[in-house]
């Protein structure tokens, strides 16, 4: 062969499969290939390579270590995480992410010891423990990836599972009327590939909508979501900064003001020790319920080159997820959205009462938050991309209601009481009543004391003796008809 000719496409295959598979393995694939009759056209038009002849060496290099990279991931992983860590991280600096300089730490720093100050005034919840910190929004991403792993994996397992089977229905394809098994045996080998791929696409789903969160972040829980698994509190300077961009109120209140939402959120999720627990448990129990729209994964990627993982992953964002309204389903969304709206609304009433002393423009700053929340920012995008989940709670403002009512009517701290188990906090079907909580429960409550009395007093054989006794004795100084009329007083008739 002539310096100048064209490279062979089956030696290109090979040495591709080579970089997967090691030189033996891809060696025997291709001579399969070549004796089965199929060409590498066949190859490219069924989506299962890229055009190989249009592939320069240095692209050849480029592809060969992407591939490796993809199927790099561990055998038991579903998901090719370490792809996805890196696109959130990209994403999340694409569009800056400065430095957090001492003088910028040490000003964060303070404003979160500030409001734990200022909290300690209107709960008795203590601060959270561990590190006050300013990050940038790459460290967001670091330290709240696992938890993003750790909640989307229920949906990982079936989308990927999806994604795979679409992607080698399409590879199979070359094998509908071949005979030789030397093709069936190259199909299998693909079929690796394709699970890779099909990992590698859910991961960068992952990666880009974290990534896109983490654009957007304002502090480690401003999402009401416990996304860190250590105590602390952290604000995002660069989030503030934009945050703040254009508003009437200036930079250092916007950051006290968040620093005592975030603090708040802290609080309550460092010392109400099941808190944490509920509300993953609530997200987990939805994601499992969640179905994949095979027929719409399928269309998705027929459209699309299958060696290409940013190619599918746009694809399937344009909805990947079936409806489904089962009635666990909706049990597990209540859920969450209950927890999540007494997270948000007792952070509210704390927050509003906390700041009112100090920051003239708390009311403003709040009403800012709450339009951005319902406007659905980038945490909706994140649960509707990974698991179909409009993340938009639709009891804030009752949640916030019941809890400053509380606090009127019977105090902080019996307030804060209602943190102390699950099974006392206020129910979906409670936040639709705010105003009549206190009085409800406390109706319940006396209710359920005259039962405990009454079984206990037939356990111990006494339940309504005392009023047996009173009758009976009513019953003996009565004068009984039979009796006749009673004697008067004085002497007899003789």
């Amino acid at each position: 062969m002539s310096s100048d000719s064209a490279p062979d496409p089956f030696d290109q295959i090979e040495q591709v499969l080579a970089s997967l598979f090691g030189a033996e393995v891809a060696g025997d694939a291709v001579g399969a290939l070549r004796a089965s009759g199929v060409s590498p056209e066949d190859l490219v038009r069924s989506g299962a390579l890229p055009d190989l002849s249009q592939v320069s060496p240095g692209q050849m290099m480029a592809l060969q270590a992407q591939m490796q990279q993809m199927m790099a991931a561990s055998a038991n992983e579903t998901v090719n995480w370490t792809m996805g860590k890196d696109l959130a991280l990209r994403t999340a600096g694409a569009q800056g992410d400065p430095v957090v300089t001492a003088a910028v730490a040490e000003t964060t720093r303070g404003a979160l010891r500030v409001a734990d100050l200022w909290l300690d005034s209107v709960t008795d919840l203590m601060p959270a423990p561990g590190p006050r910190e300013a990050w940038t929004r790459q460290q967001w991403v670091e330290r709240t990836l696992a938890t993003w792993q750790e909640v989307c994996a229920p949906v990982a397992e079936a989308a990927t599972s999806a994604l795979t089977d679409a992607l080698q229905h399409q590879v199979e394809q070359l094998d509908a009327t071949a005979e030789d098994e030397a093709v069936v045996r190259q199909v299998g080998a693909l079929g690796g590939i394709m699970r890779s791929m099909a990992g590698t696409a859910f991961g960068m789903q992952l990666g880009h909508a974290v990534g896109q969160l983490a654009a957007e972040a304002l502090s480690a829980t401003d999402v009401g979501l416990p996304l860190t698994t250590e105590p602390g509190t952290a604000l995002v300077p660069a989030g503030v900064a934009d945050f703040a961009d254009g508003l009437v109120a200036d930079e250092e209140q916007v950051r006290l003001f968040l620093a005592v939402r975030e603090a708040a959120t802290a609080r309550l999720y460092a010392h109400v020790p099941w808190l944490r627990g509920q509300v993953l448990g609530a997200l987990e129990a939805y994601a499992r319920e969640i179905r994949i729209d095979t027929e719409a994964v399928e269309e998705a990627v027929a459209q699309v080159d299958p060696s290409d993982p940013e190619a599918i992953r746009t694809a399937l964002e344009s909805g990947m997820f079936a409806s489904q309204d089962s009635p666990a389903q909706r049990a597990a969304l209540e859920s969450l959205e209950t927890l999540l709206a007494l997270v948000e609304g007792w952070v509210e009433v704390v927050t509003a009462r906390a700041t009112a002393p100090h920051l003239p423009r708390a009311a403003a700053l709040q009403e800012m938050l709450r339009r951005r929340r319902l406007a659905g920012g980038a945490a909706e995008q994140v649960f509707a991309r990974l698991i179909g989940l409009q993340f938009r709670p639709r009891l804030v403002r009752e949640a916030a209601r019941l809890w400053e009512r509380l606090g009127v009517q019977a105090g902080d701290a019996e307030r804060d009481a209602f943190w102390l188990h699950p099974d006392v906090m206020p129910t979906a079907a409670e936040l639709a009543s705010p105003d009549d909580f206190l009085t409800m429960r406390r109706a319940a409550a006396d209710m359920d004391s005259e039962i405990d009395a009454d079984l206990a007093s037939l356990l111990e054989g006494t339940l309504g003796y005392a009023e047996g006794v009173r009758d009976a004795d009513t019953r003996q100084d009565a004068p009984s008809e039979e009796d006749g009329p009673a004697e008067e007083d004085g002497p007899a008739e003789e």
